[in-house]
């Protein structure tokens, strides 16, 4: 057990096998032997088929917590694909009071504003990271306190960045290439926090107690 297991950070471990990424095997099999320490019941009135869901809502939860998402909070999401649309649902859990979440697609952000999202809005491939950005601030009336990127896409960190507020924060959740050109001085000056994601831990306890209500 090294240092990252002891603190509490055992996703940041290099020696944690995790199950199913690469070159750790998974666990399409009949039985499967586990760490009593990291199984978790499910209760009684928690399905198997929302129990598989429990996994996406950890990156959620380990996201919004990253992001210190708190009542009052503005928030940003960018991508509304499923990790987008779990992030939206813990950061409106969490207390986010206004949630601006986009996305190429439209039946995307249908879902998006199904599940609670103030200002579903829609991006095409050819729009600026800048001009997105005064969109943002033009539908909430001030610029996010936290955004939420979830895309990894190169347009969509700068977009990130760029929309957030002086003092916020911008965690990155979406893996993208392993060199992205961002405007890291616009955030160097505005004090603009940039926090990265990587799986989550401590999360399960919180996932299916959401999951149980």
């Amino acid at each position: 057990m090294d240092e990252f297991f002891k603190s509490g950070n055992y996703n940041l471990s290099p020696t944690i096998f995790f199950c199913a990424t690469p070159p750790d095997d998974g666990n399409l099999c009949r039985f499967y032997k586990h760490s009593a320490n990291f199984c978790y019941k499910l209760p009684d009135n928690v399905t198997y088929e929302e129990g598989a869901l429990i996994e996406p809502l950890s990156v959620g939860i380990h996201a919004c917590r990253r992001a210190g998402v708190t009542l009052g909070s503005s928030v940003l999401i960018c991508g509304a694909g499923p990790i987008g649309l779990v992030c939206l649902l813990v950061a409106k859990a969490m207390g986010a009071s206004q949630v601006v979440i986009t996305d190429l697609s439209a039946d995307r952000l249908v879902m998006a504003k199904e599940l609670g999202a103030d200002f579903p809005l829609t991006v095409k491939r050819e729009d600026g990271p800048e001009e997105l950005a005064k969109r943002v601030e033009g539908l909430l009336g001030a610029q996010p306190h936290i955004t939420i990127e979830c895309t990894g896409v190169e347009s969509s960190v700068q977009t990130a960045i760029y929309a957030t507020r002086p003092g916020g924060v911008v965690v990155l959740v979406g893996m993208g290439a392993a060199m992205t050109t961002v405007p890291l001085l616009n955030a160097a000056l505005r004090e603009v926090d940039i926090r990265g994601v990587f799986r989550y831990c401590n999360t399960w306890p919180m996932a299916i107690s959401d999951a149980g209500l």
